[in-house]
């Protein structure tokens, strides 16, 4: 634990778990957000000369690092935010390696250039070429959920397009931001293209904007996202927003029960439900809704929370708040109609803010508790009686994040997927695909603006410039459209408006033979004037 300075604010850590203190980091001063952004602007003009090979060369190691520490991030991860080691594991150290071999490979093919030849013929020498360059210094403020794998994400984006980075995890898990830290130093990466600061999300954001962001990346609750889009929107300043989601489970009558069961339970109370793409609504057709129930209850039963090393399933809920929060949800959905159909059991301490797995059942989907984000280990089942209504309760959410489709035919779940209004929708599984770097991640209405991952993740962190020139550059001394103006030049202009879409192949080649030529003519003619 890092010894306190009295007179030094400081953001502390928190093990949710046990209710112990990890670590303490000092507040970002104000001086400090000047001295990093300054930094950061020297430094990105340098790294946007370099190549994507010199680029990746740092990446690679960053994810060198993380593959030889795994077990102490993990350990990290899971004091600061409160979920299993194992947890950690799966769902923030391995997509975080996997994100760095994906972007160092990829970004040099996404963000190549690309040649545009001409439209139309009328523009026979005008060739352009779309050319895709670093945007400057981006801001990142993330999330404790997922306090690693979603802001190093992010990074590693960023930097292999050329920008530079000035990072703030959540306050309540200061210690990752402390672990990203010593994974980019691993690499030797130049002084000065990545920074991580402390302090409050509000204020951190006003700094970094005031000091010249050039790209906000947020990720957050939707009010928190629509916060930072009014702040962004005084400086003119674009941000990529992934806020919140209420995504359905849309069950088929055809569906692998057990395989539903298990996926839609992990998918529901992984990470003590905190998972923005988790599982929040399930809609089972009433065919298969009593065997899935059945099996449902039981193995809910079974699972564990606690802090128990690895003889438990459900790590602690990250914050009192949220702890507390839950409860109010809970109560909100028992008050709704709702019942408790199963929970999981306690294991091991108990000192923390852990939260029991709860099947919910005797559930409809104008209750209260359905409308909005349950940001906790909650599973939800609504009884349809047709695919169509299950798709029509899906997509009537303020939401649109992720949903899934579970079915024994991939081609019917393709056609429920295409229906769905949802930026990612997966078959026969669910929440896993923020883990695959060739995937965007986003999705549409109040989930967010703005993609992040994947190839569109690579242009979200890069601005395209078009540069055009003449095949031929001394082919004319004017242009059509060029002064001066007279009653032929308008009148040949007139012409050419049928160009582009001719009435037919006579009035296309009379175009050729009677315009062109006098278009022509034109801008191969000296403009002559008077010169006193």
């Amino acid at each position: 634990m890092n010894v306190a300075n009295p007179d030094v604010a400081y953001e502390v850590s928190i093990n949710p778990a046990t209710l112990e203190e990890i670590g303490r980091l000092p507040l970002t001063t104000q001086e400090e957000f000047a001295e990093t952004f300054n930094k950061a602007r020297e430094a990105q003009k340098k790294w946007a000369q370099t190549s994507y090979k010199e680029r990746a060369s740092y990446v690679l190691k960053m994810a060198d690092y993380i593959r030889d520490n795994a077990d102490e991030l993990a350990g990290i991860i899971s004091q600061d935010n409160g979920k299993l080691k194992v947890d950690a594991l799966n769902t923030e150290i391995i997509p975080s390696i996997m994100s760095c071999t994906w972007y160092a490979k990829q970004a040099p093919k996404v963000l190549k250039d690309e040649l545009l030849p001409p439209a139309s013929l009328l523009f026979f020498n005008k060739w352009s070429k779309r050319v895709f360059q670093p945007i400057g210094v981006l801001g990142i403020i993330s999330p404790w959920n997922y306090p690693f794998s979603i802001p190093f994400g992010e990074l590693v984006m960023a930097l292999m397009a050329g920008n530079a980075v000035v990072l703030k995890v959540a306050a309540q898990t200061p210690m990752v931001g402390e672990a990203i830290e010593r994974v980019v130093k691993s690499s030797g990466l130049p002084e000065g293209l990545f920074t991580h600061v402390v302090g409050s999300g509000s204020k951190v954001l006003s700094a970094m904007l005031e000091n010249g962001a050039d790209k906000m990346f947020f990720t957050g609750s939707t009010y928190a996202g629509k916060q930072v889009m009014k702040s962004c929107a005084e400086y003119l300043v674009p941000c990529s927003l992934e806020l919140g989601g209420n995504d359905a489970m849309v069950v088929l009558e055809d569906a692998p029960i057990e395989r539903a069961v298990n996926g839609g339970m992990w998918a529901a109370y992984q990470n003590a439900g905190q998972s923005c793409g988790g599982v929040k609504r399930v809609y089972v057709h009433e065919k298969v809704y009593d065997e899935f129930v059945s099996m449902a209850i039981a193995k809910t039963k079974a699972l564990r929370h606690g802090d128990n090393g690895h003889d438990a399933d459900l790590g602690s809920v990250t914050t009192e708040k949220q702890f507390q929060q839950l409860e109010k949800e809970l109560q909100m959905a028992l008050d709704n109609g709702a019942t408790i159909a199963a929970q999981s059991k306690p294991v091991g301490e108990q000192k923390g803010y852990f939260f029991p797995a709860t099947l919910l059942t005797d559930v409809t989907s104008d209750m209260e508790f359905m409308q909005d984000e349950i940001f906790g280990p909650f599973m939800p089942i609504v009884k349809v009686s047709s695919e169509a209504e299950a798709i029509e309760l899906a997509n009537a959410s303020q939401y649109g994040l992720t949903a899934s489709v579970w079915s024994g035919s991939n081609k019917r779940g393709k056609e429920v997927a295409k229906k769905l209004h949802a930026g990612a929708v997966t078959i026969n599984d669910h929440l896993y695909t923020h883990g695959l770097s060739n995937t965007e991640w986003g999705g549409p209405k109040e989930s967010g603006i703005g993609r992040t991952h994947g190839a569109l993740g690579l242009l979200e962190v890069s601005e395209s410039k078009i540069v055009n020139w003449d095949i031929l550059p001394n082919l004319s001394k004017n242009n059509a459209w060029w002064f001066p103006f007279d009653e032929a030049s308008y009148s040949n202009m007139l012409k050419l408006t049928a160009y582009a879409k001719p009435r037919s192949a006579v009035e296309w080649i009379g175009l050729n033979l009677l315009v062109i030529p006098k278009v022509l003519k034109k801008m191969l003619s000296s403009w002559k004037v008077d010169q006193d």
